[in-house]
């Protein structure tokens, strides 16, 4: 495909763009990343137009700012306004922004496209996806694929590919945990203030209120888990992080403190 230099960007392309943007560290941001040159040539962009336009989306996430990180300054007034609208509707947007990018990337619709490597496209099977929450949860349709896949790997990529609680980075090993869970709340099932990366363990304890956090972020463990104890491995994994704060994400989104106050009324058991 010829590449659009001079031509205007497009709204898929900014949602193709978004997406991107929601995936990769502000380090990789750059025309060198391979992932950013495959992308950019199936869009018929340079390089150089899909990083310059990532600073620019860079330029107005609040999270960055909060670091003292400006981005590229001078991003387009259609460029704020996609991105308002990408978060102000991030349950019906993120869906789509997923499913344009994996068309533009692979016609196999049992694919999904892993971009947790940050420096390569990689195609891994649907069936690899497991269920969000419980279960009882099944990821039956494309929509809720396409919309699980951009939750998972924006919240993982979010919180530098690492446990908030244990630091563990292991991609498989972590989870896209729901603080307010999945099956009772569908309108905070993408929204990136309801997810925090968690290990696989502290994901099952934290999804049966075994474990929380308080208004500090600090790790609160309830007394059922310590009734647990004495057990060497459990308490090696949950003992040392009590009353630790967690690892905020780099980008995006913090949790949110309603939703924690909420899990911490309603999901754990004290």
């Amino acid at each position: 495909m010829a590449r659009a230099i001079g031509v205007a960007w497009t709204r898929t392309q900014r949602l193709i763009a978004l997406n991107l943007y929601c995936k990769l560290p502000f380090g990789k941001l750059h025309k060198g990343n391979p992932i950013i040159k495959e992308v950019a040539a199936k869009m018929g962009r340079t390089p150089s137009s899909l990083a310059l336009k990532l600073c620019n989306f860079a330029s107005l996430d609040p999270v960055l700012h909060a670091r003292g990180i400006a981005g590229m300054k001078g991003a387009a007034n259609e460029d704020r306004s996609v991105w308002n609208e990408f978060n102000a509707n991030i349950s019906t947007l993120g869906p789509q922004s997923e499913e344009l990018l994996h068309d533009l990337l692979t016609t196999k619709q049992d694919e999904e496209v892993d971009l947790l490597d940050h420096d390569r496209v990689q195609l891994e099977p649907s069936s690899n996806l497991s269920a969000p929450a419980g279960p009882t949860e099944t990821i039956t349709t494309v929509k809720v694929r396409r919309g699980q896949q951009f939750f998972r790997q924006s919240i993982l990529s979010a919180y530098g590919i690492r446990c908030c609680i244990s630091g563990i980075n292991i991609p498989r090993l972590l989870v896209a945990s729901h603080i307010k869970p999945w099956r009772d709340f569908p309108n905070e099932r993408l929204d990136p203030r309801n997810g925090l990366c968690l290990s696989s363990i502290h994901d099952a304890a934290f999804d049966n209120g075994l474990i929380t956090l308080d208004d500090q972020m600090k790790v609160v463990l309830s007394k059922r888990l310590k009734s647990y104890f004495p057990q060497p491995a459990l308490e090696q994994n949950f003992v040392p992080y009590e009353g630790m704060a967690i690892r905020l994400p780099d980008r995006l989104a913090e949790p949110s403190g309603d939703f924690i106050r909420y899990h911490r009324e309603s999901v754990f058991k004290t």
